[in-house]
């Protein structure tokens, strides 16, 4: 059953803010700059029309109940990542259930190879974007070269006019190994850290949102030094139990990649200003496996080139925030 968006103020004032990896939001269209031919109807994935319309459907789905647990209402923040373009970020807005809750997003191309990049979808009735930017990652691979990755997406804006700087990120992969790539991740940690540090010598106890797939869990090197160098918290740090739950399954364990880091200022409760409530991992029974050997996992789209036409291979997350009206 869906559930009412905004129909009346919640009495809470309770308010969702989630992050989703969507594992490949490609349209079934050749982009002859990108390496997104798997992802096309003659291509290794045979990505058709049909399948990216019911991916579609199967994403809004679960945007749309992110959060329904401690919330009456959709998230009125989400950021995403592995999208391709533009065009599918408005396809997704405009399928339902998401088709009349009017959210808009920010977006900038990526350098990624696959042209795959972060965004954020945000309803306007409750935050407005003051302004925006990309912020190159300069990494090296192993060999040397340039490597060409993800930007890190900061946005600055207000929600419910509390001013808010939001980071949504998607950090180098660890596909030629965890330890090697380390270090890629340790530098994306250290741009956020940068930006923070000139937000602070101009903004009295700034608010910050620092969420995405950070493909390293909360305890990972990179995570750690993060918070060590910033006033951030981690309030997602305890939903990772390797043997039992996280957003991601690999190797017969869980991650936690998929985090969404607050500021210590979300933990006042000043009148006018946003508290923390919680934290979860949404893993609602239809996005999991049902049955096999990888029952209780993400159901995902393909399981290499095998079509499985699930939603993807990591659950949302998302924490809560109340707004304190007295």
């Amino acid at each position: 059953m869906l559930f009412p968006f905004f129909k009346r103020k919640s009495k809470k004032e309770l308010y969702t803010i989630a992050f989703y990896n969507l594992e490949n939001l490609f349209d079934a269209e050749n982009n002859e700059r990108t390496l997104d031919d798997d992802f096309t109807p003659n291509g290794f994935k045979e990505w058709t029309p049909k399948r990216y319309a019911h991916k579609l459907e199967k994403l809004a789905k679960t945007i749309f109940a992110i959060g329904k647990e401690d919330n009456n209402y959709p998230p009125v923040l989400v950021g995403i990542s592995e999208a391709e373009n533009q065009g599918v970020i408005q396809d997704l807005t405009e399928t339902a259930p998401l088709t009349n809750l009017g959210y808009d997003f920010v977006h900038y191309e990526s350098p990624d190879e696959r042209g795959i990049a972060t965004a954020l979808l945000y309803n306007p009735k409750f935050f407005k974007v003051l302004s925006s930017e990309p912020l190159p990652l300069l990494v090296d691979n192993l060999d040397g070269q340039r490597g060409t990755t993800r930007d890190i997406l900061y946005v600055k804006g207000t929600l419910n006019n509390e001013m808010v700087h939001i980071f949504v990120n998607h950090w180098p992969s660890r596909r030629d190994g965890g330890d090697v790539t380390e270090h890629k991740r340790i530098s994306a940690a250290k741009v956020i850290t940068e930006k923070i540090k000139t937000i602070a010598d101009v903004e009295l106890n700034p608010n910050y949102l620092v969420m995405g797939d950070f493909n390293d869990d909360p305890s990972s090197k990179s995570i750690q030094t993060l918070l060590e160098q910033t006033t951030l918290y981690n309030p997602m740090e305890k939903l990772h139990v390797p043997d039992k739950s996280g957003s991601g399954y690999y190797k017969k364990s869980w991650t936690l990649f998929d985090q969404i880091l607050i500021s210590h200022s979300f933990l006042n409760h000043k009148k006018g200003t946003h508290s923390f409530s919680n934290a979860r991992i949404f893993d609602d029974n239809f996005l999991r496996e049902t049955a096999g050997k990888y029952k209780g996992s993400p159901y995902r789209t393909f399981a290499g080139s095998k079509y499985l036409g699930g939603y993807s291979d990591h659950f949302p997350v998302y924490i809560v925030l109340k707004l304190n009206l007295n």
